[in-house]
């Protein structure tokens, strides 16, 4: 069943399957047709998001089980609704709650479960890497964090007094914790090294998290059984695919996932099913994925551009390159970030990529000359040049959409690559492009960089530079391009036709759980970009009256001013609680832009300084004047910021795709990075203002999506581009009767939508939302 309109829910021991139930009436008259859950399955102990899942077969105990689960659909199938499911193929936790992960653990290779894990069992005389100590392993030893503890279960490896691991067979008895360690199938070492000497893929650089090889039947079948289950009995309608990028094969994967749920039998239409997926710019998606779509970033990102002044991209970025004394240009800091991220985080899979292409290039004369410290230096120019998350061969062919990618890292191979060396490069992409010498033994050496291209794309980009550049931080989000500021009109036509012919029930988003500002920050910044040359002054004067600004790096100030203007409340009785939000931010963004802080070392000291000079600004009395002055500010961009928040969350519900709104965002949206952007919704309040019909922004989500339910057929048509006046968009949906005019501003503007399309729209006719909103939709 395809869902009309979905409504996302995180999930977490504070808010329950039971929790949901109570929302459900809440939701139907909100004008969703479908939950779309975070994931479900079981996870680690205090899970607060459910992506480290230890038994993917089982329904979270702590969210209610099975059973809620099921009471749950019960409810929305009541009131005509449905369920989708966020389900995690390409990891889980490595964690000994991880029942296959401790079995691996106590049995090694031997293990049933070895199988399931991307390990390398080739290194470390056959043991796994556990890099879980705070200090070297004869540190631990000496200091006694490390012990054998007998429990009703038998003898423990326990660490720090609280950590159970398990031991091999036979390896409890006596003898002093090095000898017992000794004889594990694991080898226990300092966090530090895992970046280095780790043999088995993780998620990105994050230690706590294992990959899985989906591609094995048994392990797909065993992840599997139970949204397999729970779709072919009714209680769920579709599935989001997490992170289909660190699989070794997706298109196989979603052709093997696809046959399995028609395989189910239903009767009430296909399974919906979209895949997470960061599309790069100009990349689409594989024609051969049997999916309806992607999660959405990239419709995210074109509402983006298209909201963004087209003129204040120069302005900005030289203000930006003068105050912080780095380049305005984002490629550069992508590219630093990239190189930097691959030498510090990735070594251990660097090294194994390179390992795999040095063995190819021994089977032919021609590549064989090179040393292995050559192709080192190749796939290491590759990986800072790739101009997508990844490619999608398979050592012997490509989908076609791979030869753009291929393509533009071909042209900057030459400025990257050392001298002589760049046809080593080129030799690596004919064989992700399923040519060149020995290419049938080309799949290992294929599947490695490809699911080591996809973690450097999203650490070094989204999680390093996106921090670094403050141009304007609107353009930095998940699934965006920031060297491109704006996009006119015209493209954004192209993409939704784009869109409405190849995949129109891709997911339409502009809020997630993985967002770095809420939809609203966004939009004020959006606002904030059509008087650049008035903020560059303004902010100018705001970090020189600053409290403290002084005593921090120019660039943190004016990237944190940014957000801290972006997010300000428009509640005086909020700020105290604000205050408390920003110093989690300020730090998040220190140590992500791993400039003066990290989360390897973290500057504490600076670290406060930023924070009590956060919380300064905030709440001092020194700061009031300056307070006032940002509020007078807000005040003269408020009719421009509400043009930006209406006209995103329009088109969001009117253009090709299925539009998701995301939990709470149905009012005012302006939560920062995660956690931030995870905090709990008081839905209560949001039931009450819908009732009292007290707040424009909700009350346009309702009218549209309840627009989508009573047209059905327009909502399902394609899209037709419309003549407007500038700075307005126009466009219809559906064909004959059923034809919808949709028309919104892009900024501020006078006279009415009808006025804004000459000759399209009769005099006599009726917009069929709010008369007094900068859009409209007219009946043809």
């Amino acid at each position: 069943m395809i869902p009309r309109a979905t409504y996302r829910l995180q999930f977490h021991p504070g808010f329950t399957l039971d929790d949901a139930r109570r929302i459900v009436p809440y939701l139907a008259d909100l004008g969703v047709s479908h939950i779309y859950c975070s994931p479900l399955a079981e996870a680690r102990s205090g899970s607060t998001h459910g992506y480290d899942v230890t038994d993917p077969a089982r329904i979270s105990a702590c969210l209610g089980g099975e059973e809620a689960l099921r009471a749950l659909a019960g409810d929305l199938a009541a009131c005509g609704m449905g369920l989708i499911l966020d389900i995690v193929p390409n990891h889980m936790a490595a964690s000994p709650e991880n029942p296959w992960w401790a079995d691996v653990l106590r049995h090694g290779k031997a293990s049933d479960y070895a199988r399931f894990f991307d390990i390398d069992w080739s290194r470390h005389d056959r043991r796994i890497l556990l890099p879980v100590l705070g200090a070297p392993l004869e540190e631990a030893l000496a200091a006694g964090d490390i012990a054998v503890y007998d429990t009703d279960g038998g003898p423990v490896l326990r660490l720090y007094g609280e950590q159970d691991y398990p031991l091999a067979p036979g390896t409890g008895g006596e003898g002093d914790c090095a000898a017992i360690l000794a004889q594990q199938h694991y080898r226990l070492a300092w966090w530090r090294r895992g970046h280095d000497e780790l043999n088995w893929r993780r998620f990105f650089s994050i230690s706590e998290l294992v990959g899985l090889r989906i591609e094995d039947e048994a392990v797909f079948d065993a992840v599997h059984s139970l949204p397999l289950r729970l779709y072919r009995e009714g209680v769920i309608d579709g599935l989001r695919i997490d992170h289909i990028d660190g699989l070794t094969d997706p298109a196989a994967y979603l052709k093997t996932l696809r046959k399995r749920l028609e395989a189910a039998g239903r009767d009430d239409g296909p399974a919906w099913l979209v895949v997470e997926k960061i599309l790069a710019a100009d990349e689409t998606l594989p024609a051969d994925w049997p999916v309806d779509g992607t999660t959405g970033y990239d419709f995210m990102e074109e509402v983006s551009l298209l909201l963004h002044a087209p003129d204040a991209g120069d302005i900005l970025g030289q203000d930006w390159s003068r105050l912080s004394g780095r380049p305005a240009d984002f490629e550069h800091e992508e590219r630093l970030a990239r190189r930097q991220l691959l030498q510090w985080e990735f070594g251990s899979q660097f090294d194994a990529c390179v390992d795999a292409v040095a063995a190819l290039a021994q089977r032919t004369p021609a590549t064989a000359r090179h040393s292995r410290a050559a192709w080192g230096r190749a796939v290491e120019a590759l990986l800072i040049a790739f101009p997508a998350y990844r490619t999608y061969g398979t050592g012997s062919s490509a989908p076609p959409e791979d030869a753009r990618t291929r393509a533009e890292a071909a042209r900057d191979l030459p400025a990257l690559a050392p001298p002589g060396e760049a046809a080593l490069g080129h030799a690596i992409l004919g064989w992700l492009a399923g040519d060149g010498p020995a290419a049938e033994h080309a799949a290992e050496f294929v599947q490695r960089f490809q699911q080591l291209s996809a973690p450097i794309a999203a650490k070094a980009v989204e999680d390093t530079a996106f921090y670094r550049n403050g141009r304007l931080i609107s353009r930095n989000d998940v699934g965006f391009a920031p060297a491109r500021f704006s996009a006119p009109p015209d493209a954004f036509h192209e993409w939704q036709e784009a869109r409405a012919a190849h995949w129109p029930r891709s997911m339409l988003t502009t809020a997630t759980h993985d967002h770095k500002r809420g939809e609203d920050v966004r939009a004020r910044l959006f606002a904030i970009s059509e008087v650049a040359e008035e903020w560059t002054g303004l902010s100018t004067g705001w970090r020189q009256a600053w409290p403290q600004a002084d005593r921090i790096d120019p660039g943190d100030l004016a990237m944190l001013l940014q957000a801290v203007v972006g997010a300000w409340p428009d509640e005086a009785a909020e700020l105290p609680h604000y205050a408390e939000r920003l110093r989690g931010y300020a730090v998040k963004i220190l140590r992500e832009a791993k400039l003066r802080s990290s989360w390897t070392a973290p500057d504490e000291a600076y670290e406060k300084i930023v924070t009590d000079a956060v919380e300064g600004l905030v709440s001092s009395e020194e700061a009031s004047a300056l307070r006032a002055e940002i509020g007078d500010f807000l005040e003269s961009i408020r009719p421009a910021e509400r043009v930006k928040r209406l006209a995103q969350l329009f088109l969001r519900l009117t253009c090709p795709g299925i539009p998701d709104t995301y939990q709470g965002t149905e009012l005012a949206d302006g939560s920062l990075v995660d956690p931030d952007n995870r905090r709990a919704v008081d839905f209560a309040v949001r039931q009450r203002i819908m009732k009292e019909a007290g707040d424009e922004k909700l009350g346009l989500l309702r009218d549209l999506l309840h627009l989508r339910a009573r047209h059905p057929a327009a909502f399902e048509g394609g899209y037709q581009r419309i003549s407007s006046e500038p700075d307005c968009l126009a466009f219809a949906r559906g064909t004959g009767a059923q034809r919808l005019v949709m028309v919104t501003a892009l900024r501020s503007k006078a006279g009415s939508p009808r006025d804004w399309v000459k000759g399209v729209i009769g005099s006599e006719a009726k917009s069929l939302i709010g008369p007094t909103l900068p859009c409209a939709i007219f009946a043809m």
